[in-house]
């Protein structure tokens, strides 16, 4: 349990939601301060953390139950502030302010929740991940991060690794559509192969889309149309975050294609990492990155800190705000991109 513990970090992107609601005002601005400053902060106080897990870690169920823990305190505050923002008559500010911090808690939490959960074996641990996926209106990432990204990842196939020179927002509306569309293709397949029909609940094409509808209806039901232009607007900015720590995790990084027509294997060299201690602890690993594509299905409590991949001179927090300013982000990442990769600028 004692090792789980640090884990619970992120429970405080949720407690910070309900405090900034308490507080009104700009107080409900208080999550993405909490994430985009204090993180890092903290970060550069408690420093790196390159220690591997211990073998007692293997059958220790706290590191389930914490993420468990997160499904239902981020439904219950997801129900709050639609309590919150349909009752109590709140303020502009107060609409942007809940809005933003709900969207980072469904982001920079539920997602990477969710994404830990999508690599698990058992139905219960992939139900709930559908369920935190339908909160951010992104369901069909259950397919194509699992089926396509791990895949061709850092490849020209992948609309999810971001190129080398290309700015954040050329990246977005191209990884948005281009991993819907591959996930639809991919599920296509998928059910053609195995004879599963459209009207079979194994569809996923199908399934997702009643999901949604589904959530749209009871939230329209209960708290109105306002209830449902959060659900909405919440899960857009959500899915952007996820998108954007999708363009810092492979940014430049490229697989050399063989003499055969296929890809090199995945290598630790095709993603960032950092060893930032309070961010791991906050995404569950999520920035010892390389280890997560070398092993998929390995729980984020043993993935390995590989030093020798390419480092991120910063903690993933940090790197979705510079990213924001791409001659920033370009000034940062290409000489890293060229001290750390050996690629030199020219070449590319």
């Amino acid at each position: 349990m004692i090792r789980a513990l640090p884990f619970t970090a992120v429970y405080v992107i949720a407690l910070s939601l309900l405090a900034g609601m308490a507080i009104g005002g700009w107080g409900t601005l208080l999550t993405p301060i909490v994430v985009f400053l204090g993180v890092p902060l903290l970060d550069l106080v408690v420093g790196m953390n390159t220690e591997d897990t211990s073998p007692e870690d293997e059958h220790d169920p706290w590191f389930d139950v914490v993420l468990f823990g997160w499904v239902g305190l981020q439904t219950f505050v997801l129900g709050v502030a639609l309590w919150f923002l349909t009752t109590q008559a709140p303020t502009g500010l107060e609409w942007f302010g809940v809005t933003l911090s709900a969207a980072v808690m469904t982001g920079g939490g539920g997602i990477n929740v969710a994404h830990e959960l999508m690599h698990r074996k058992t139905n219960t641990h992939r139900a709930a991940a559908e369920w935190l996926m339908t909160l951010a209106g992104y369901t069909h990432f259950c397919v194509e991060h699992v089926l396509g990204h791990h895949r061709n990842v850092a490849t020209p196939e992948d609309p999810a690794s971001s190129r080398f020179g290309e700015s954040v927002y050329t990246y977005l509306p191209r990884t948005i559509v281009g991993g819907l569309l591959s996930a639809w293709s991919l599920e296509t397949a998928r059910c053609e192969r195995r004879g599963i029909a459209w009207t079979s609940w194994e569809n996923r094409r199908l399934r997702y889309a009643v999901d949604l509808v589904a959530l749209a209806a009871v939230v329209g039901l209960v708290f109105g149309p306002l209830g449902v232009a959060f659900l909405w607007a919440q899960g857009f900015a959500a899915v952007v975050l996820l998108e954007i720590i999708n363009y810092v995790e492979h940014y430049g990084l490229e697989r050399e294609k063989l003499p055969n027509g296929r890809y090199e294997r995945v290598q630790p060299r095709h993603s960032w990492n950092t060893n930032h201690r309070v961010s791991n602890w906050l995404l569950y690993n999520l920035q010892r990155h390389a280890d997560h594509h070398a092993n998929a299905s390995r729980p984020y409590y043993h993935l390995r800190a590989l030093q020798e991949g390419p480092q991120l001179p910063f903690s993933y927090p940090t790197a979705i705000l510079v990213s924001l300013v791409p001659p920033l982000w370009r000034a940062i990442m290409h000489p890293q991109l060229e001290a750390q990769v050996q690629a030199p600028l020219a070449a590319k």
